[in-house]
């Protein structure tokens, strides 16, 4: 029987994971196909001709990409185990913090503590101050709550369920980069051990080591490029 639902991910791509995380919460059964992000596949390229970019969820030869659009279209596709608040100021609530995080938090962050690894100086403190400010407002939102959505792994969970696995993994390598304070951070601290722990997440994390390894591998690359434009 063909697989009527096909992924094309990157082993540690963040965005591609919460789609990974999404259908594996719902039970769908679907064939990844690795693509390697450098090097981008004919299928990719056709299948995503406007950002060339994964996630790209295919699903009965329709094709769905931009990760919180997938994300959608898998709650409604497969509607058990809903993702989305069922009410309607909840859901537009849901949605418009996710388009806030993806927008000023995400976003933010990744350019932040990418900058933060290689820059140094007043640079540093910027990028570091930068990201820092960007989970306050992950924190406020936080606070009190088991997870984003209330007792259960939600839509906004998949959002910003990245930040406890990924940032710490680039505060290594990183070096002497701290930006995820569970002191100052303990309502987020205390949700990503909740979100980490759960079977569906815990078994579908990309391998810790090799991660390590590709952060070290772009901050020297990134790193390398700096110092080549500087002179």
């Amino acid at each position: 029987m063909t697989t009527k639902v096909k992924l094309l991910g990157f082993w540690c791509s963040p965005f591609a994971f919460r789609v990974v995380w999404a259908l594996k919460l719902k039970g769908v059964e679907f064939e990844y196909i690795e693509e390697d992000i450098f090097n981008k596949s004919t299928e990719l390229l056709e299948l995503n001709p406007v950002h060339k970019k994964v996630p790209v969820l295919v699903h009965d030869k329709r094709v769905i990409v931009e990760s919180f659009v997938i994300l959608e279209y898998i709650d409604e596709t497969w509607p058990q185990d809903p993702l989305l608040p069922q009410d309607p100021y909840e859901k537009a609530m849901a949605r418009f913090w996710a388009k806030f995080g993806d927008e000023k938090v995400t976003v933010k962050l990744l350019e932040s503590a990418y900058k933060a690894m290689w820059s140094k100086g007043e640079e540093k403190q910027k990028a570091m101050k930068e990201a820092v400010e960007s989970l306050e407002k992950i924190e406020e939102v936080l606070r009190g709550k088991n997870f984003m959505g209330g007792n259960s792994i939600g839509y906004l969970d998949l959002a910003i369920g990245w930040i406890g696995y990924w940032i710490p993994v680039w505060e290594e390598a990183g070096g002497s980069m701290r930006i995820l304070d569970s002191q100052k951070f303990p309502a987020i601290a205390e949700w990503s051990t909740k979100f980490q722990k759960h079977p569906v997440i815990k078994e579908n994390l990309p391998p810790r080591d090799r991660t390590l390894a590709y952060c070290h591998k772009r901050a020297e690359e990134i790193y390398a490029n700096f110092c080549a434009s500087e002179n």
